[in-house]
């Protein structure tokens, strides 16, 4: 559904780059203080069922910089799918506001908004996907690397919604794609299935993180207990402690490598605090991207509304 952005698949190649093309041009405007008002008089209903530092303040400032006015609704005051039907919720906050951002847990609820929603959704994050991040993430690596080309990514932790985001991202856009974790925490078997069906890029599986990075051009993790996990997080350190990011693992790529994490980081678990203040991590590149990279696909999906 071009009129909404719920996945990273939903596009193609071109309109990715588009996008990213897009989103450095606004990152210039906004560095420069440049007067940019394309959301002047309209407003951006953000919906938080998942709470949340980065989206809220990166939504924000970003919509309010283009002009407009970002309205924050958290879990007590649209209780989504459960207080209301989502679609009612949909046809409600769509009549009174031109774009909708939604931070939810279920994905079937993410599907359901955008249903009945007149006005543009973007996804913000969903227990499924998490297509916002992985734009940020693609604009980081650009930046740093000068191209998107042959690219090795190595996802080290728990196969999650980032995972998910980036193997969606693998069925468009060419690269080797390594997901490294621990037997029984795999990403979503279909997904997989996506990457390998649309030829485009080639998968791997490993349990072992030292051959997993040998040659990554771009080293990832995340946080091994996500929110709505967190009563597992004791048993989880214990399964996930041989996958930590540290000096150690980074040196094993043997090249120029990145470091990527899309925060909050529980430092001394998934990363320690070395790899976190190393030159070759971006994560706070990254972190300030999403800001630019959510406001390109705004406009971008305002062309449509």
């Amino acid at each position: 559904m071009k009129n909404h952005f719920l996945h990273i698949c939903d596009y193609s190649k071109d309109e990715l780059w588009n996008n990213l093309n897009l989103a450095r041009e606004l990152k210039t405007k906004f560095h420069n203080r440049e007067d940019y008002k394309p959301f002047k008089d309209q407003s951006l209903a953000m919906i938080f069922a998942k709470p949340s530092a980065r989206t809220r303040i990166s939504f924000e400032t970003g919509f309010a910089w283009m002009g407009g006015h970002a309205l924050y609704l958290g879990p007590q005051d649209i209780g989504i799918g459960k207080r209301e039907a989502v679609k009612d919720i949909a046809r409600v906050v769509s009549g009174y506001n031109d774009m909708i951002m939604a931070r939810l847990f279920e994905h079937k609820h993410m599907l359901e908004l955008a249903e009945y929603s007149t006005s543009p959704v973007i996804n913000g994050l969903t227990d499924y996907n998490h297509p916002c991040q992985i734009m940020a993430d693609m604009l980081t690596i650009w930046e740093h690397r000068g191209n998107l080309d042959e690219l090795k990514i190595t996802y080290m932790g728990d196969g999650n919604n980032i995972v998910h985001s980036w193997l969606q991202l693998a069925s468009v856009f060419p690269m080797h794609f390594v997901f490294c974790g621990p037997s029984g925490y795999e990403p979503d078997k279909k997904t997989v299935s996506m990457v390998q069906d649309s030829g485009v890029s080639t998968f791997e599986l490993s349990h072992d993180p030292a051959s997993a990075v040998d040659g990554a051009d771009v080293v990832y993790t995340d946080v091994w207990a996500s929110m709505g996990q967190k009563e597992e997080a004791e048993e989880r350190e214990k399964i996930f402690s041989d996958f930590q990011v540290n000096e150690a693992l980074m040196e094993k790529t043997g090249k120029d490598s990145i470091f990527l994490h899309c925060l909050p980081a529980e430092r001394g678990r998934e990363v320690t605090d070395g790899v976190m203040e190393a030159d070759y991590s971006v994560v706070f590149d990254e972190a300030e991207n999403r800001m630019h990279a959510q406001n390109a696909i705004m406009v971008t999906l305002n062309k449509f509304s």
